[in-house]
């Protein structure tokens, strides 16, 4: 299956807060990128149903494996553009935010 950018961002956002928190909240995921509930709530139903994630009865949501190792593909490509682009003198917070726009194409 075909992942898109926004599934990409997703599944890269719920893996930042995996690593701090254990899991992400849907309110977490909305207020980092950005979005609606009702964009997260949309979003995370069609990675359920692609098995990239898993929400428990208090709607906490984890990965699963497969999800786990397409965030963590994304995020390491995401730090390396962002340290090549600090490197060249890219402010560190412009870097990353490039970086995420640069990964996916």
């Amino acid at each position: 299956m075909k992942i898109y950018e926004s599934a990409e961002d997703y599944l890269e956002t719920i893996l930042m807060f995996c690593e701090q928190h254990g899991s992400a909240r849907s309110v977490d995921i909305a207020t980092n990128l950005s979005v609606t509930k009702a964009s997260v709530s949309h979003a995370t139903k069609l990675l359920r149903e692609n098995f990239y994630i898993h929400m428990d009865d208090d709607k906490c949501i984890t990965l699963t494996e497969t999800g786990r190792e397409i965030a963590e593909s994304m995020y390491q490509r995401h730090r390396v553009l962002a340290q090549f682009l600090m490197r060249l003198g890219v402010q560190e917070e412009t870097a990353f935010a490039d970086a995420c726009r640069m990964e996916h194409d």
